[in-house]
């Protein structure tokens, strides 16, 4: 990439002395103060072209920066995707390997009864949360299902990505108190899960849209200092350096 800048400098530099060439004078002829004049419009014209060539690099520069910046924001939620795509396959694995929801038909009446939603299991019980989002779209619905998974499971290996998924779904509304404290509580009772920095930069979003740019500024450095060379970082750089703007 700095080969690449050096280069187009090169190319600009030539082009700059083409656009603008020092005037060419005969500084041997004429009086002491003739001769120091025109070695000052020499002197002059140069400096007026190594600065406009100065301002062409730095442009360059700026491009190639916003151009990173961008790449960096694309290859997190690429990473993002990845990351769920495998969620969705282990959660369906552990799926497969439990029993589904018993249902029991009556002869008489040929009517099916399925277990009551207070009586699935547990991995039932998330799995019917996450359907309602990805399946069923019934993003209103989700977010009563979610508090009641966490409420009865608090402990679940699924509840980091519950809360998450609670918090996402409240952002999505606009309900940013409510979406904040959700994401509040995945940072604080599941640090070591992966949805805790992606909370963290979703906090500084929320800060964001309430005009505090310190406190935004705040969540994102605190994301580069703790999980640092992860995609969440290099957003929550990206972010720092848009804000500074």
């Amino acid at each position: 990439m700095k080969r690449a800048v050096t280069i187009a400098a090169i190319f600009l530099g030539i082009g700059a002395a083409h656009a603008a060439p020092s005037p060419v004078e005969d500084i041997a002829g004429g009086t002491k103060n003739d001769r120091v004049s025109r070695l000052e419009r020499i002197i002059k014209a140069r400096q007026q072209t190594e600065f406009e060539m100065q301002q062409r690099v730095s442009a360059l520069q700026r491009e190639v920066l916003d151009l990173r910046g961008l790449n960096e924001q694309q290859a997190y939620q690429l990473e993002q995707i990845l990351q769920r795509q495998r969620q969705l396959y282990d959660e369906i694995a552990k799926l497969q390997t439990q029993q589904s929801t018993p249902v029991v038909t009556t002869k008489e009446s040929n009517v099916s009864v399925t277990t009551p939603t207070g009586s699935l299991s547990e991995t039932d019980s998330y799995q019917r949360a996450v359907n309602m989002v990805l399946k069923e779209r019934k993003y209103e619905e989700a977010i009563p299902a979610f508090q009641e998974f966490i409420g009865q499971y608090p402990k679940s290996s699924y509840s980091a990505n519950a809360n998450y998924w609670l918090a996402q779904l409240l952002f999505n509304k606009g309900d940013l108190s409510k979406a904040k404290a959700a994401f509040q509580t995945v940072i604080n009772k599941f640090p070591e899960s992966g949805k805790s920095s992606d909370s963290m930069i979703k906090l500084g979003k929320i800060a964001e849209q309430q005009n505090d740019k310190k406190l935004a500024k705040r969540y994102y450095q605190r994301v580069v200092n703790e999980y640092q060379n992860s995609a969440a970082a290099r957003v929550a750089k990206s972010n720092i350096a848009r804000l500074k703007e």
